[in-house]
């Protein structure tokens, strides 16, 4: 059975969303067939809690929902409120607003119960007539309006915008029963045009939820109720491709291998996830070209680039757009930006993080990775271990939170930076550096491998080595801890026993 975070989080969602469909249909579903309903969703617990605090509360909301593309929002949004909506609609992608606006009409012509006869001629016209349709709506409790995937509305010289200001600054915010919903993908407009907006809108959004991909945990209860029946070695190795996005993972064949399944949605020519790439950003970004290069750029160095070598690599003008560009991929979750552990921003170390992105590049694009069974003869392949062992780096960066509670840190404040630096005499890089509060710093090795990590005497010389570096670089008065995060742990071996601090294995990240 699903398990949430907190038993009470989960009854009181399952109440307010059971309260909401009743007042909207007095044949509606008890509370049991909206708890199964719920437990449909995988994770969530803190969104499904956020929901149903919405629900109860007694004054008009306004939730902006966003996350990369195919993370599950629509799907959130859908199942917690058992696809009872007051009206809902999706936008039309590479749509012009003459198309946007008759999907309009037809889209509540189909659930109003009042009768228009054109469609409407610009957006404050749409919008009067979406007021028209809920006050005839009888309910005792929210009627929610769904905008899904609302950025594709706002087509150029339109007036949505405008319209949408005036539903809700001149109706909307004046009723306790209106709860609007707006959906999207394309984060740089969710952000600037309605959480950030300076205009009409400004302040207005009530609540903002993003949507993150899965944890391990989450892709393994997912896959577990795909029936699936794979190690937890096998998971890491799919989240490595495919990373915690539900679209991807849902799609996975339980009836197959982690390998196999890779072989299957990439690199077959039928494969599901063979042209993804092509949707990803295009969907996303308005001038998708300049972000392809960004990600382009930083997939040619796995540990990250600083700003002036995107640029270099990138043949981008470093100014406003390509500050645009770094902040919209990192919103998306494209990218992470690691600000160093001096915090001068100038050095700050911008790294690919979206784990498909990577994969295509390395093994993709420009690569003659072709024919029957090719992933399947790689696995043994020098590249494909490399890869793997830097693939596992980014799935540690993306579970930092259950790194810190397995080191039993979870409560301390932390700064979580790569880092590479240089003496007179020696270089070094390392993984994952977690600056504690308390004085300590976590200097973590990253190892993906087939069994225990042995630690030889030549590799003991090089730890020494960094974290000599390390301490003469940084001048740091704290306690270094070396910490070692690998799949089945280490051997404990004299050199384990003489330098090692903390150990973390593979299966602390599914915590």
């Amino acid at each position: 059975m699903y398990k949430f975070a907190a038993k009470t989080d989960y009854k009181n969602a399952v109440l307010a969303a059971s309260l909401y469909i009743c007042s909207q249909n007095k044949d509606s579903p008890n509370i049991w067939m909206i708890m199964e309903n719920l437990e449909n969703i995988v994770g969530r617990e803190k969104e499904i809690h956020q929901l149903g605090k919405i629900l109860e509360s007694g004054k008009p909301e306004f939730l902006a929902v966003y996350g990369r593309r195919r993370v599950g929002k629509t799907f959130l949004i859908r199942e917690f409120f058992n696809y009872r909506f007051s009206f809902q609609i999706s936008g039309l992608a590479n749509a012009k607003t003459k198309q946007q606006l008759f999907n309009f009409h037809s889209s509540l012509s189909r659930q109003s119960i009042l009768f228009f006869d054109s469609q409407p001629e610009n957006w404050l016209v749409a919008f009067q007539r979406l007021i028209d349709h809920l006050e005839t709506i009888e309910s005792t409790g929210k009627k929610v309006v769904f905008f899904d995937e609302m950025p594709w509305f706002d087509t150029p010289g339109s007036d949505f915008v405008m319209g949408l200001e005036h539903f809700w600054n001149s109706w909307a915010s004046n009723r306790k029963d209106i709860l609007l919903i707006a959906c999207g993908s394309a984060a740089s407009w969710m952000m600037n045009e309605l959480i950030n907006n300076t205009g009409g809108l400004h302040n207005r959004v009530t609540h903002k939820m993003k949507i993150e991909p899965f944890s391990l945990r989450e892709a393994e209860i997912l896959l577990t109720k795909k029936q699936g029946n794979f190690t937890r070695y096998q998971i890491v190795q799919l989240y490595m491709v495919l990373g915690g996005i539900p679209y991807y993972l849902d799609v996975v064949n339980p009836e197959m291998s982690a390998a196999q399944n890779i072989q299957a949605l990439i690199f077959e020519k039928t494969g599901f996830l063979k042209n993804e790439f092509f949707n990803l950003y295009r969907s996303l970004f308005k001038k998708h070209e300049i972000y392809e290069k960004v990600v382009e750029s930083l997939s040619t160095k796995l540990y990250g680039m600083q700003r002036s070598e995107i640029v270099k690599a990138s043949k981008i003008n470093s100014g406003g757009t390509l500050t645009k560009v770094l902040a919209n991929l990192e919103e998306s979750g494209f990218i992470n930006a690691y600000v160093p552990i001096d915090e001068k921003r100038k050095n700050t170390q911008y790294r690919l993080s979206d784990h498909y992105s990577m994969f295509y590049f390395k093994f993709i694009k420009n690569h003659p990775y072709k024919g029957e069974n090719v992933w399947l003869n790689m696995i043994d392949n020098p590249m494909a271990r490399a890869w793997e062992g830097f693939a596992f780096e980014q799935i540690c960066l993306d579970h930092i939170a259950q790194i810190k509670k397995k080191l039993g840190i979870h409560g301390v404040f932390s700064k979580n930076v790569v880092w590479k630096g240089a003496t007179e005499n020696n270089a070094a890089q390392v993984d994952l550096l977690i600056d504690r509060r308390d004085q300590v710093v976590n200097l973590c090795e990253v190892k993906f491998s087939l069994g225990k990590f042995t630690i030889t005497k030549d590799y003991a010389e090089k730890l020494r080595t960094k974290i000599s570096v390390f301490k003469a670089v940084t001048k740091t008065r704290k306690s270094v801890f070396l910490t070692f995060i690998t799949t089945y742990g280490i051997e404990k071996n004299k050199h384990a026993k003489a330098l090692v601090q903390n150990e973390v294995t593979m299966d602390d990240l599914f915590l």
